[in-house]
């Protein structure tokens, strides 16, 4: 899989190496809001990943006061190329596993593996990302909500690289001009919360697909945002932008940069529901927060 447009430069960086957990300091005040965050979940009739995720959403079910689930995308195992008919399939598990054995709201975002660009294709109506979108009832690929005093910035962060044949990390103009408004006419009282799939900044792709041990020192256009300069900069003119969420690469790790915090959080099916991917297990974040903008959260190993 190639992932292209090579980043470079990104310095002054505060780098927290991944643990089992990255709890903030221990407070007594109680929550406002209990977040599962899922994501790469990647579900397929194989491996007895059906049986599998299922456990992990009873898991979290068994969480104590967890009022919704937000899901980081890459629903599907994996729909890019494949025909219809396979789309359909995994697509129809997605349901029938969901509504079997979750109770709880869901807010998702779209994952590169939710996207159909098979190029054979091109001119079907579903061609692209409103197949899925429409899977899960998306109006639109990037949106945001309310909720308890916090709010929840979705952002839809696949899209085509210039050859139209594979994807990029990004925002693009449209979106960061909405992305712009929203936070602007977001109360500056009111913290932030921001998920995406592809990470907008992450220390993982340090050691992601080094299979030899070493280090190859580059960050690729579909690994992480390639407008990560423009992000940062606009969520510095917001200081209550708190907490940015994010999967796609399947390990866990945690970046604070002027004073925001991005969770890469790993991934419900760990190395696609074969074993641990390097170091980190299957797993899901369990986010609280609380009124004041402060959160705690935990990677939870199911």
């Amino acid at each position: 899989m190639q992932r292209r447009s090579l980043i470079k430069n990104l310095g002054g960086l505060l780098l927290i190496p991944a643990l089992p957990s990255f709890g903030a300091i221990a407070t007594d005040k109680k929550p406002m809001l209990r977040v599962a965050h899922l994501t790469d979940i990647h579900l397929k009739d194989k491996w007895d990943a059906p049986a599998r995720f299922a456990k992990c959403l009873h898991h979290v079910q068994q969480q104590p006061g967890v009022d919704f689930i937000l899901n980081g995308g890459d629903v599907v195992f994996d729909i890019n190329k494949e025909n219809l008919d396979v789309v359909n399939a995994q697509w129809s598990l997605w349901h029938k596993t969901l509504k079997a054995e979750c109770n709880l709201p869901m807010h998702y975002v779209l994952g590169n593996h939710d996207v159909w660009w098979s190029e054979s294709d091109k001119g079907q109506t579903l061609y692209g990302k409103k197949y899925s979108m429409d899977q899960l009832k998306l109006a639109t690929p990037y949106y945001s909500f309310a909720q308890n005093g916090w709010k929840f910035i979705m952002l839809d962060s696949v899209h085509l690289d210039i050859d139209n044949t594979w994807y990029i990390g990004k925002l693009g103009e449209e979106q960061f001009t909405w992305l712009q408004a929203e936070l602007q006419n977001t109360p500056a009282t009111m913290p932030v919360c921001v998920l995406s799939h592809i990470p907008i900044l992450s220390a993982t792709l340090m050691v992601d697909d080094i299979a030899d041990g070493s280090n190859k020192w580059e960050i690729l256009g579909g690994d992480m945002h390639t407008d990560t300069g423009k992000i940062v900069d606009l969520f510095y003119l917001h200081p209550n932008v708190k907490l940015c969420l994010s999967g796609h690469i399947h390990l866990r790790d945690k970046v604070v940069y002027n004073d925001v915090t991005y969770i890469c959080n790993g991934a419900v099916s760990g190395a696609w529901w074969e074993g641990n991917k390097h170091q980190t297990a299957a797993g899901y974040g369990l986010i609280d927060f609380y009124a004041d903008g402060t959160f705690t959260e935990q990677y939870i190993n199911y």
